[in-house]
């Protein structure tokens, strides 16, 4: 036929990949061009994807770099495709995801179908009681350190799908706009934010070190989510033959463990046998929460006095915080109270669901802090003193105790819990 394609993809599933980008959302490429604006002509745009595609002369344009800054300081590189370069993505992703998923280790937990941050920080609670050491692994700069050779070997082992093998290899050499306007050529790594990128990523530390942890130390279990992982040992002897071993094993991958963040933690507290000060590092941070020795009210059946669990982070409970105080509720006076829980609830929900699983006494603070701004709120818009406010913010609380969300799903969510701040 004359009208044949070199290479067979369906416009369904172009139309499927368009989607799902639209239902995750997400900002502008270097084209400047936002979902509403691809949806104005979302029919011809989609077409031109599927025809550049299925001839084999779709080329991605390069990523625009944005810096976000991380919370433990510094910034974050991400790279942000074009709308049509997500889409396009989309599409490669959803024939190649289903090859990969069936081979994935069960101690994977990101960007994963029916996996969770919460599956994995469980999982590593129940296992710090069982083993006495961990290894805290941070792999530096790791999605700008893929080798891309090697993640090429792996994608070749799962697919032969021509197409598929072509246009990753574009996006991987993609370059980079710069916010100044210049282009940076890339020959290693895969743009983080990009939407191939978690799978890819999750496909290299898959041989790079899931596998490998099969197959060389299986007597010591882990959690990784992404590139953070946390590998549970039972003598600090091992823990320190796991981290050179997995030196060397990086290495050879091109990956390189930061020698400051990488840390082997004592995680045995029971009884007061042994004290948390005969023990350098006793803490590490997973996922935003903070496992440590914490102590419990009452003594469990095996009389222990410590248990070592997560909670919210030190990092994490500054930055909701910094975001509470960025809202400048007390300057606020034109709004109604509604408008405030309209505008805050979805933001409050998310924390409660997430840093919540797990002590969600700690997040007492946060929730306190919520009520200080709305009572200063209310003193500034109504000209209350604080007695007659608080008076009238507890009446409200009363009679509608689900126009704040953090109000009827905590304990001390009510606002007469100001009085602690």
């Amino acid at each position: 036929m004359a009208n044949a394609k070199p290479f067979d993809i369906s416009k369904v599933v172009v139309a499927k990949a368009y989607r799902r980008i639209r239902s995750n959302g997400g900002t502008y490429g270097i084209d400047e061009q936002s979902l509403k604006d691809f949806d104005k002509d979302c029919q011809n745009n989609l077409y031109k994807i599927w025809n550049r595609m299925s001839s084999g002369s779709y080329m991605p344009p390069a990523v625009r770099r944005v810096e976000i800054p991380k919370k433990g300081g510094g910034k974050r590189p991400l790279g942000i495709p074009t709308v049509s370069d997500r889409i396009a993505q989309m599409v490669v992703k959803m024939q190649l995801e289903p090859l990969c998923e069936v081979v994935f280790h069960e101690n994977s937990y990101a960007y994963r179908p029916k996996r969770s941050a919460h599956m994995a920080l469980d999982q590593a609670r129940k296992r710090c009681w069982k083993y006495s050491w961990v290894l805290d692994l941070d792999i530096k700069s790791f999605f700008d350190s893929i080798n891309q050779d090697l993640l090429m070997r792996a994608v070749r082992r799962h697919t032969q799908e021509t197409w598929v093998l072509l246009y990753i290899e574009r996006w991987l050499k993609a370059p980079v706009q710069l916010k100044n306007g210049e282009i940076e050529p890339r020959d290693c790594g895969t743009p983080q934010g990009s939407v191939i990128s978690p799978l890819l990523a999750n496909l290299f530390l898959h041989y790079a070190f899931d596998k490998w942890m099969d197959i060389n130390i299986p007597s010591c279990p882990f959690e990784r989510y992404a590139d953070d992982a946390i590998v549970h040992c039972h003598t600090y002897k091992q823990a320190l033959y796991v981290k050179q071993m997995l030196e060397a094993r990086f290495a050879e991958c091109g990956l390189t463990l930061h020698p400051e963040k990488t840390k082997i933690v004592y995680c045995k507290f029971g009884n007061k046998k042994r004290k948390i000060e005969d023990y350098p590092d006793v803490s590490f941070d997973f996922l935003g929460y903070t496992f440590k020795p914490r102590k419990i009210k009452a003594r469990n059946e095996q009389g222990r006095e410590w248990s070592f669990t997560p909670a919210v982070s030190a990092k994490a409970r500054k930055e909701m915080l910094r975001k509470i105080r960025k809202w400048e509720l007390k300057h606020r006076s034109e709004v109604t109270l509604e408008w405030i829980s309209e505008n805050i609830n979805p933001i409050v929900r998310g924390w409660i669901l997430y840093y919540g699983k797990f002590r969600v006494s700690e997040l007492k603070r946060i929730i306190q802090c919520i009520n200080y701004h709305l009572l200063r709120w209310t003193m500034w818009k109504y000209r209350k003193s604080r007695d007659k406010a608080f008076d009238w913010l507890k009446r409200i609380c009363k009679t509608d105790p689900c126009l704040f969300v953090h109000w009827n799903r905590l304990r001390y969510g009510p606002i007469w819990t100001i009085r602690a701040v």
